[in-house]
């Protein structure tokens, strides 16, 4: 009978290894493993508990975790409303057809930044990414999210 790890027993043998470099590529290949049946999952869930053809909106945030500095969790929840753009979020709407559709990615502050800063550099498979970002700077994703919730713009009243 094997014993499961738990992540930090997981996180302290990483750190007392070697330093073999993860390349992002390995780590994202790794993430996309567990990701889709995530997503799966939240959406059974909020299906059942909204029912059938109801629209909502599934939440995937990105928290380090603060005692383990190498190891990354992706939560996932639905919601019927559309939440409000902040760092480390995407966010897609499950649609009545049953479709989903992504509405953004917003990645950390630190990576906002860089993006921002380097925006001429950008390489062309990271130009959507760009374009989330800014949108979330200058306020066109908190307007969408409005939209999307029905709510009316304050100052057209």
């Amino acid at each position: 009978m094997s014993v499961k790890k738990t992540v930090g027993q997981a996180s302290l043998e990483l750190q007392n290894k070697p330093d073999d470099k993860v390349t992002p590529t390995e780590q994202m290949r790794e993430q996309l493993d567990t990701y889709e049946s995530s997503i799966s999952a939240c959406i059974d869930a909020h299906v059942k508990k909204f029912g059938n053809g109801v629209e909502c909106f599934i939440i995937v945030l990105t928290k380090k975790e603060p005692l383990m500095p190498n190891v990354i969790r992706n939560y996932f929840f639905g919601r019927r409303t559309c939440p409000t753009p902040d760092y480390d979020q995407i966010v897609y709407k499950y649609t009545k057809e049953c479709d989903l559709e992504l509405v953004w990615v917003i990645p950390s502050r630190d990576t906002c930044h860089l993006f921002k800063r380097d925006a001429l550099f950008v390489r062309s498979e990271e130009k959507r990414l760009l374009k989330y970002i800014l949108d979330f700077s200058d306020g066109t994703l908190y307007k969408l999210a409005r939209k999307l919730n029905g709510e009316k713009d304050e100052h057209l009243n």
